[in-house]
């Protein structure tokens, strides 16, 4: 008998000791139970989300994240549980993690898509998309927080469109997502979008704006093209819609510098093809594509080469 009281206290103490350094549970007479503080839930959800947000106060925020995570866990039906999720969202931004950030605050809509706190939530998310398309890298066309978090800036744009596409920054989101892919110099694609803006919103301000930046797109799409003239020509004709549109808006300007810059491209590449003849010994058709800049193209800095041009080709004829 003595034996076995003496291995029941040896249990105790190994017990005692092993509760005590690894402070796993803890005995709480309300309760009348042991609990482990590290899993335990305060009694109500108002009071955990009050202990939680503590941890906001003292800018420790992953603990903080691990708490609300318990509210939600344990009262996924309570009024605060949107909250709850939503300081998530708040707690990974804080901590430089934008894109987790946009990630948890999609589940408040996805899991209470009749909260208030939707209309919040997507001009947050929008507020992601825009600091990610003013920080992308211009080689890798993305954003990459200081966390390492790599953020797809169209996939953010479409999800805020797809939240509340008859919300007055749906119409901007459609267009940064062309001006984004405009960036990673895909241009058909980009192209694409902005008409998208243009068929989707018309009546905004953004089809305005995605009409100018398709006559850009085109116009980038022209450097491509070295005897190719049709999209040249095409963007030009963009621009000069642009401008009957628009007399006296700050873009008539910028398209009146667009348009000298494209016809001095096909300046040039009327001078090329010229020169291509030339070197052929073809002086006929070299001289048709020399007069058709002089006559053409007398604004441009080819218009007095391709008259030279001309001049050495009558004596060459001769």
């Amino acid at each position: 008998m003595q034996l076995v009281i003496r291995i029941l206290i040896v249990l105790l103490i190994v017990i005692f000791h092993t509760a005590q350094s690894h402070a796993v549970w803890v005995w709480t007479p309300e309760t009348n139970k042991w609990i482990n503080p590290k899993y335990s839930v305060k009694d109500t959800p108002g009071e955990q989300l009050e202990y939680a947000l503590e941890f906001f106060g003292a800018e420790d925020y992953e603990t903080g994240i691990k708490e609300l995570k318990k509210l939600i866990k344990h009262y996924p039906k309570a009024r605060e549980a949107p909250d709850a999720q939503y300081k998530i969202g708040e707690a990974h931004y804080k901590l430089g993690q934008p894109f987790t950030a946009f990630k948890e605050y999609q589940k408040v809509i996805d899991m209470y898509p009749f909260s208030d706190l939707s209309v919040k939530i997507v001009e947050q998310q929008f507020q992601i998309g825009m600091e990610a398309l003013e920080g992308i890298d211009e080689e890798k066309g993305f954003f990459k927080t200081f966390t390492g978090e790599i953020v797809n800036v169209a996939d953010v744009f479409r999800q805020v469109i797809k939240n509340a596409p008859y919300s007055n920054i749906a119409p901007e989101a459609q267009y940064r997502i062309g001006l984004y892919l405009m960036e990673k110099m895909e241009y058909q694609t980009s192209r694409n979008e902005f008409e998208k803006t243009m068929n989707d919103y018309p009546e905004t301000e953004w089809a305005k704006l995605a009409k100018y930046q398709i006559a850009v797109v085109d116009a980038k799409r022209s450097t491509g093209a070295a005897y190719d003239q049709k999209v040249t020509e095409a963007a030009i004709s963009e621009f000069k819609e642009i401008l009957e549109e628009n007399p006296d808006a700050d873009l008539s300007e910028d398209a009146k510098r667009q348009i000298a810059k494209l016809r001095e491209k096909e300046a040039e590449n009327n001078y090329m093809i010229a020169n291509f003849y030339e070197k052929q010994k073809n002086f006929k058709s070299a001289k048709i594509y020399y007069q058709i800049i002089v006559d053409e193209y007398q604004e441009t800095k080819f218009a007095q080469k391709a008259l030279t041009k001309i001049q050495d080709l009558a004596i060459k004829e001769k």
